[in-house]
């Protein structure tokens, strides 16, 4: 390796949560070049998010946290350095894209008063690296606040804004969570552009492989807080050596996955001793462990099957072919869903919004977000609406939640009070407020014991992967995974007619993801629930849904049954979502 940008050596941080102190990285030991990219992956709660807030000395003051080992950031050492070298480093060596781009802008601000304090650069490179992020209307970006843009746009926004400072160091978390497939793969390619001609090293965190692979020279998978196995992406996939690995990258779902049963999942509660020195964090998940495992902590060593590090004392043992994924049931219970009465109708709905003024004497732009849109959902039955960022995807959840209102059009709904599942988990959730108290607050009116509503609660988390005993932390204590997780729990514990979820499942890791489809599909299927299910996850939305709605431009282009998504009969604007999409396998095949 060349002189690396980065060297992170035997890292502990250990951070305060419920009164208690947890170890939250253990021994964690990397280095990255100059012009690599390392993917760094794992379920929520592994350690990702903390990893790269300690790279930049910015994990929470509130947590107490407590730091030891090294990383080093050509030649500076972050731990034990003192603030205003910390702020130096960020300002001039290290930039980050966070997973909430809300939570990153200033909503007082406009973008182009954002990037112009961020970079101190003139109007002409504001607009060209706006372009470049992929924002074709980049004036109108420039002059707007980030509550006027989209989920996706603010994520490109933050993009432009760290490539403009040229980093020696950027590290991704999540940047392209929010994004369609399409925009998704415009800004892989500025990543692997800015890595290979500004010889920007990057730490490109996620839990979607098909991302990683697309993106990565090499692969870190964390589990518990500990390094699982590094080592070349390709040969990762091809021939993983820890069984957390393995399992990783056997669950996860593409467009040829079959979508007439549950998906397969190996996820089991997660359980990591992170008081003890002692023995393998995967023990208790694991279906090849032996005695020595609980006992004795593996060490990083090479193995022969590729030229990466890996922490199991079973490594040269283990074939993949003795790690089956957990299979489901052979079929989904009941099959064939009878429709009911229509839980939601649209009948030509448009809708447009006001553009913010570039100059306070312009007048101001009516933007189009729905042009004669027409959709009906019967109870039982789950519809996905996919398209590029902009094209109206969430308006039109939001119309048919009731929080936003229609220009014109009829909105016909069932349910007086559809449940929605937000985009941003974080600020869906109340701050002050902890887990249990937000989900059982929808049990009040049907339960009027406590003891009941704390056991509906903790059955609840547990079906959607949490941890019961999380009904006490706050929001603010969970991962942005985790806190998706709480929000499905709120939206299910009282089941609704009508269920509108605005990409549930974007900031969730494989496993969990096909946990979370499966929960969701069982649910709908057994309580006869109507579903409509907002997604950039073309995979996603063909295993959920009955029928796909594609959007371009607020207008219906194209409407299918959800299994002939590959026929070719498709239009120009499908086919150009399904060539977008990422492929792992076809990384590993090449």
């Amino acid at each position: 390796m060349d002189d690396p940008v980065l060297t992170v050596s035997r890292l502990r941080v250990v951070l305060a949560r419920n009164g208690e102190r947890h170890r939250v990285l253990d021994e964690i030991s990397f280095a990255v070049a100059p012009g690599e990219i390392l993917a760094v992956v794992g379920e929520s709660g592994a350690g990702k998010s903390t990893l790269g807030a300690a790279i930049q000395g910015l994990l929470p003051s509130d947590a107490a946290p407590e730091v030891s080992g090294s990383i080093r950031l050509t030649g500076l050492e972050i731990v034990g350095s003192p603030p205003h070298l910390l702020r130096s480093a960020r300002r001039l060596l290290v930039r980050a894209v966070p997973q909430d781009p809300m939570g990153a802008l200033n909503p007082t601000m406009t973008i182009r008063r954002q990037l112009h304090e961020s970079a101190d650069c003139d109007e002409a490179l504001i607009l060209e690296s706006l372009r470049r992020a992929g924002l074709s209307d980049e004036r109108r970006i420039a002059g707007a606040h980030p509550h006027r843009l989209s989920g996706g746009e603010r994520q490109r926004v933050l993009i432009a804004m760290a490539m403009m400072a040229r980093p020696k160091l950027l590290i991704a978390d999540e940047p392209t969570t929010a994004l369609d497939v399409t925009t998704q793969a415009q800004l892989l390619q500025i990543v692997r552009d800015l890595a290979r001609e500004e010889q920007t090293a990057i730490i490109y965190i996620t839990h979607d492989l098909n991302v990683a692979a697309a993106v990565a020279d090499r692969v870190m998978v964390l589990f518990g807080g500990r390094m699982a196995e590094i080592g070349s992406l390709r040969q990762v996939a091809r021939n993983p050596r820890h069984p957390y690995s393995a399992n990783l990258f056997a669950a996860r779902y593409d467009l040829d996955t079959d979508r007439s049963r549950p998906l397969p999942t190996h996820r089991a509660a997660f359980r990591h001793d992170e008081t003890s020195d002692r023995g393998c964090g995967y023990f208790l998940r694991c279906q090849i462990a032996r005695s020595d495992c609980s006992s004795i902590r593996p060490r990083e060593r090479r193995v022969q099957a590729h030229s990466g590090l890996v922490a199991c004392h079973r490594s040269d043992e283990m074939p993949l072919a003795i790690l089956p994924v957990a299979a489901p049931r052979d079929a989904w219970a009941g099959e064939e869903v009878t429709a009911g009465p229509v839980a939601l109708e649209l009948m030509d709905v448009h809708k447009r919004f006001l553009a913010d003024r570039e100059r306070v004497w312009e007048r101001r732009r009516l933007i189009p977000a729905l042009r004669g849109v027409n959709l009906s959902i019967a109870l039982g039955q789950s519809v996905a609406v996919v398209g590029e960022s902009g094209s109206g995807k969430s308006t039109l959840l939001k119309i048919a939640a009731g929080l936003v209102a229609a220009d014109s059009g009829r909105v016909s709904c069932l349910d007086p009070r559809p449940q929605v599942i937000f985009q941003d988990p974080v600020s869906a959730l109340t701050p002050w407020l902890p887990i249990g108290e937000q989900i059982g607050e929808r049990l009040r009116p049907h339960v009027t014991s406590a003891a009941e509503r704390r056991r509906r609660v903790g059955e609840t988390l547990q079906s959607v992967g949490l941890d019961p005993s999380l009904m006490h932390a706050l929001p603010s204590e969970l991962s942005v995974g985790q806190c998706q997780r709480a929000i499905v729990a709120r939206a299910v514990v009282v089941p609704p007619k009508l269920l509108l979820c605005d990409e549930p499942i974007s900031a969730m890791d494989v496993p969990l993801a096909a946990a979370t489809l499966n929960l969701l599909n069982d649910l709908r299927r057994r309580l006869g629930l109507a579903m409509l299910f907002v997604t950039h996850d073309l995979a996603a939305a063909r295993i959920i849904a009955d029928r796909i709605i594609v959007l371009n431009k607020g207008e219906v282009v194209e409407e299918f049954e959800a299994n002939m998504l590959q026929s070719p009969s498709r239009g120009a604007v499908t086919r150009a979502l399904i060539e977008a999409c990422p492929s792992l396998d076809a990384m590993i095949a090449g």
